[in-house]
This record gives structure tokens, C-alpha cells and sequence, in this order.
């Protein structure tokens, strides 16, 4: 229950003095509906319709006495009127109240949204390398989806026992034998229903378990449809499908159970213990019948709420594995936080000067292994030079880049960008601001190129758009194109060929206007004319940037001035493609050398 006591506080700081406005509408709803419930019987009584003891109801003699005084002469047309105006604005009040409830509900779950959100972008780079991404999807729509109903059914607990709290009242102060005996038979019909809580929130539980196995293997199914259509894996993943939503299926159905079940207790008891309650009054009590009718009035109002409010509780204690998966989820992304100071968030590009220097540098992705990622590397990237970093897969390339860039941090040794540290968050920040980064498997939304390019200078005229294509050796394929600029290229770029989308991705990057250009085997499933095409684009480039090129296809690094060799996380070997070429017994020339046997086998 912390956890969803946690996200009241939320509530109360979102909507502020609109909660306990909620709640006092809330508590004068309850007293006009009991109210005019409570006075309809005394005022048909006075009217002569009923025979009454002007003793038998608690008020009735001073409301008598102030009838007299105001020489009201009461008629049915009256009554019936004054009982329609009092209900009637009891509803006007309760609709004003389920409006102010919407507003305060639907502010609650766009700042979780929000917040959520901003905060899953702030966290590390080291925080997604140990997450599922679909995770992610899961906690921002259904979990969220769940918080927010569990949320509204807390606050509707509250609003029925506020309403409910007021009725016993009144039914106390009409006759405190019945409603004790009520209350007492209501009180251990709550405690046996305890344990359809418990099974419901051990439902819930399984629910979030399954939800989570649900958004990864669609994520996972969808991201792989080329291989499963080309493989004709179809049956296997139909299979899959249906054996999970069985599971969901029944998971739904064993809630239904539960919930059904309760209701039909609390209901078969409501008859017996309403048939006890008229024996008593009548029978023992001799209760005024005025009274009795009076009492009877709000306990058929008041036993729907008691069902209400049990199902109410089994729903949300459904619903509490959301809030705790949430929670954890928002637990982790705090503590993983890139720090962020308004002084360094202000931070302008940096003009790589002299370069980026390693020293001593090792690296962990989990430091209670033993395996280094990165060992004792040491290692500088001369500014507006081309630096290739080569080696076999695993051999910590993508890495070394991680850490140049800032994404990840040291855990022993220091990375500094012109002599300053990238542990200072301003630094930092001028770094990240400064790169242009090409990834091996281009990222490109659903949208039109414009879009996609616009993505790092939202201000960008056409003009630059047709110029950063023209520098990536794009502009000619996307003249062509039905719409130009304004053409949808589909999901992550799929209408495109796989150089195309290379090449949108390095215009993208160039637009950025960085001083730092990153290449992560942005060339390794390109064809020969497309990687031919990237190196001339690179070409261009040199000399007006910093530039650094993970490259499996070592032609493509032809021109590098400087090339750095990796081993097993180690460097190994650093210097010119020539010098390094013509060391015959260095692991770059045996790397050179399988690829000419290969290219020429082929």
C-alpha cells in the first residue's frame, strides 16, 4: 500500500486546495442525499399521509414548531417539491463534483506520464543496457493505464465512505440498536471477504507478469517479421500467441470469479440480514414504524455501498502490482540520473581544440564481474583529424566510443575533451552537443524526410535541408522520391534501401553542424557503391570536423590519419593505415590481409 500512498501525495501536490474542494463537495453531496432522504417520511407524516409521533423522530417536533412559526401551510405538491429541489441540487452539485474529480484524475496522470518520461531520457546510457525496452512500453501505457484506474477507485473508496461514514451517522441517531446490530454483521462480512482481496491481488500480480511477457514478445515479434516471414516461423509464433493470451484469458476470468463471487455474499447477506433487521425492530425493538421506514430507507441506500466498496477494494488491490512496478521502475531511473545543474544545462557546443584523451582508462558493464569491457587504455583523438577505431567483433570498439562520447563513465582512469574532464556535467553537456552520431542500424521515424532531418534543427530552411543531403550524396535519390522532402518513408525507414537510410542518417548528422562526427560501422551493410559514396561524403568533411569511424570493411578507412587497433578490450596497436599496413606482424595488417583473401575469394 506504499506505493499508491506515494502517488496520492502525487495527487495532493497536483491539484492542490482542488482535492479538498473534491472532498468537501463530496461531504455536502453526502448530506443533502441523506438529507432528503432522511426528511421525505416526516414530512409526509405532517402532511397526514403517515401516522406519526411527533416524538418518534429526533427533529420532528422543532421542525413542527418552525413550520408553525412561519404559518407555512404544507400541501403534497409542496412537500414533493421541496424534496425534488433538495435532491435535485444535490445532483447539479454532483455533477459539478464528478467534473472537478475528471480534471483532478486526468492532471494526476499527465504529470506521471510526464514525469515518467522526462525522467526515462535523463537516465544514463549504462541504466538501457541492462533494460528490456519493452518494459518501457509496458510501464508507459498499460501500468499506466492501471495507476490511473486504481488511482480513480481509491478516490471513489473515499467518496463512499465519506457518504457512507455520514449515513451510519443519521442511522445512529435514529436508532443506535439497529444500526449496531447493522454495522456488526457488516463487520464480519468484511473480514471473511478479506481473503478475496488477497486472491485479488495475487491475480493482480500474475496480470503484470503476463502483460509484461505480452508487450515483449510483440515487441520482439514485430521487430524480427522479416526473419519469421523468411524463415516461415509463423506457426511457432501463432503458437506462442495463443498460449499467452489463454493465460490472459483465464487470468481475466479467474478476476471475474473472484470479484462475482464476493458480490453474491455480500448480496444473499444482505437479504437474510435485512429480514433479521425488520424481525428485531418489530418483533423485539417495537420500533415506530415512521422510524423503522426511515432506517430502512438508508440501509437500502447504504448495503450497495458496502458491496461498492468491497469491490472497489478487490480492484484496487489488483491494480497494486502496477503501482509497485511503476514505482520500482521510477526508483531505478532516479538513482541511475544524469545530473543536470541549470548552470551546465546552458552549456554552449564545444569546439574540439586539441582532442579527446584516454588515460588509464577500464571499463565494466556489470562491476561485481570480473570481465573488463575496456582495460588500461590509453589513447588520444587529435581534433578535425579522422580517427578509425578497428578490430574483431568483441573486441570493444562500440565501447571505447561509448566513452568518448560521455554516454558511459570510467570506473577507473579519466576521459578529458581539451584537457577537461567529462566528469564535470558543463563539459559534458558542450561534448554531447557538439556530435553528430551514425549509428550501423539507422533510426528514422514514420515520417517524411523533412521531419526526420529536422529532428536535430527544427528551424532548418529547405535550403539546408538540400545541402546536407547534397554533402551525404542524398539529394539525388530524394529528388526522385513522390513527394521530395515531404515523402513518409514508413517504419524506421523501410520504403528506403538500406544505403539510403545510411546516407538520410549522416545528412541528418551533418545538419547538426557538428564538430564531432561519429561513425559506428556505419558502412558495414552497405554495397560497394554505397560505401564509396559515404567515403567521398567523409571525404568532403575532413579537415572541418573531428571525425571517428568504427569500420569492419577496412577501405572504407583508407584516409584515416590515424587509426587505433583493439583487442579483447585492449588497444593494441595505434598509428598511421600505412604504418600500421606495413607492420607485417601486427594484428592490423593480418586484419587487412583476411579481408583481401576474402574479397578476392568472393
Amino acid at each position: 500500500m506504499k506505493d499508491l500512498f506515494y502517488y496520492i501525495r502525487i495527487i495532493q501536490r497536483v491539484a492542490g486546495g482542488k482535492l479538498y474542494l473534491n472532498m468537501s463537495m463530496t461531504l455536502l453531496i453526502s448530506l443533502l442525499d441523506g438529507i432528503g432522504m432522511y426528511l421525505i417520511v416526516p414530512l409526509l407524516g405532517m402532511i397526514g399521509l403517515l401516522q406519526m409521533d411527533s416524538g418518534s423522530l429526533p427533529f420532528l417536533a422543532p421542525l413542527t414548531g418552525l413550520i408553525h412559526s412561519w404559518s407555512l401551510q404544507l400541501s403534497l405538491p409542496l412537500v414533493l417539491a421541496v424534496y425534488v429541489l433538495i435532491l435535485g441540487g444535490q445532483a447539479l452539485l454532483q455533477r459539478s463534483q464528478t467534473l472537478l474529480n475528471a480534471r483532478i484524475i486526468q492532471s494526476f496522470i499527465r504529470t506521471l506520464r510526464t514525469e515518467t518520461y522526462e525522467g526515462l531520457l535523463r537516465a544514463k546510457w549504462e541504466f538501457y543496457l541492462r533494460k528490456r525496452r519493452s518494459d518501457f512500453n509496458h510501464v508507459m501505457s498499460n501500468e499506466l493505464g492501471r495507476v490511473n484506474y486504481g488511482t480513480t477507485l481509491f478516490l471513489q473508496m473515499v467518496t463512499s465512505l465519506i457518504f457512507t461514514v455520514l449515513q451510519i451517522a443519521l442511522a445512529l441517531w435514529l436508532s443506535p440498536a439497529l444500526t449496531v446490530m447493522v454495522l456488526v454483521s457488516g463487520g464480519l462480512l468484511a473480514l471473511f471477504a478479506r481473503r478475496f482481496v488477497r486472491r485479488s491481488k495475487r491475480i493482480g500480480e500474475e496480470t503484470t507478469e503476463l502483460s509484461k511477457h505480452y508487450f515483449a514478445g510483440i515487441s520482439d515479434h514485430f521487430g524480427g517479421i522479416k526473419d519469421i516471414k523468411s524463415n516461415r516461423l509463423e506457426a511457432s509464433h501463432i503458437h506462442w500467441f495463443r498460449k499467452l493470451t489463454d493465460q490472459m484469458e483465464h487470468n481475466f476470468l479467474e478476476f471475474g470469479r473472484v470479484n462475482s463471487m464476493s458480490q453474491v455474499i455480500y448480496r444473499l447477506s444482505s437479504v437474510v440480514l435485512i429480514a433479521a433487521f425488520m424481525y428485531v425492530a418489530i418483533a423485539v425493538l417495537h420500533t415506530p414504524s415512521e422510524q423503522l421506514i426511515t432506517v430502512v430507507l438508508i440501509f437500502t441506500r447504504l448495503w450497495p455501498r458496502f458491496i461498492g466498496i468491497q469491490s472497489n477494494m478487490e480492484q484496487l488491490s489488483s491494480n497494486l502490482p502496477a503501482f509497485h512496478d511503476m514505482r520500482k521502475l521510477q526508483q531505478e531511473y532516479e538513482a541511475e540520473q544524469e545530473l543536470i545543474s541549470p548552470e551546465a544545462a546552458g552549456a554552449s557546443k564545444l569546439a574540439l581544440v586539441d582532442g579527446i584523451s584516454c588515460t588509464d582508462v577500464s571499463y565494466r558493464y556489470n562491476p561485481k564481474e570480473p570481465q573488463y569491457a575496456l582495460r588500461d587504455i590509453n589513447v588520444h583523438i587529435p581534433a578535425n583529424r579522422m580517427t578509425a577505431i578497428v578490430g574483431k567483433s568483441g573486441a570493444g570498439k562500440s565501447t571505447l566510443v561509448d566513452l568518448l562520447m560521455g554516454l558511459i563513465h570510467p570506473e577507473e582512469g579519466e576521459v578529458r575533451a581539451d584537457g577537461v574532464s567529462l566528469q564535470r556535467e558543463r563539459q559534458l553537456l558542450a561534448l554531447r552537443g557538439s556530435i553528430g552520431y551514425v549509428a550501423q542500424d539507422p533510426f528514422l521515424f514514420n515520417e517524411s524526410i523533412r521531419y526526420n532531418l529536422q529532428l536535430v534543427d527544427p528551424n532548418a530552411q529547405d535550403d539546408d535541408l538540400w545541402q546536407a543531403l547534397e554533402f551525404s550524396a542524398s539529394a539525388e535519390f530524394v529528388r526522385k522520391l513522390p513527394q521530395g522532402l515531404d515523402t513518409v518513408i514508413g517504419d524506421r525507414g523501410v520504403r528506403l534501401s538500406g544505403g539510403e537510410r545510411q546516407r538520410l542518417v549522416l545528412a541528418r548528422a551533418i545538419l547538426k553542424r557538428p564538430s564531432i562526427l561519429v561513425l559506428d560501422e556505419a558502412t558495414s551493410a552497405l554495397d560497394s557503391e554505397n560505401e564509396l559514396l559515404i567515403q567521398q561524403a567523409l571525404e568532403r568533411l575532413k579537415g572541418s570536423m573531428t571525425m571517428i569511424v568504427i569500420a569492419h570493411r577496412l577501405s572504407t578507412i583508407r584516409n584515416a590519419d590515424h587509426v587505433i587497433v583493439m583487442e579483447q578490450g585492449e588497444v593494441i596497436q595505434q598509428g598511421g593505415y600505412l604504418q600500421l599496413s606495413q607492420e607485417s606482424k601486427g594484428s592490423f595488417s593480418k586484419l587487412l590481409s583476411y579481408q583481401s583473401g576474402a574479397q578476392m575469394q568472393v
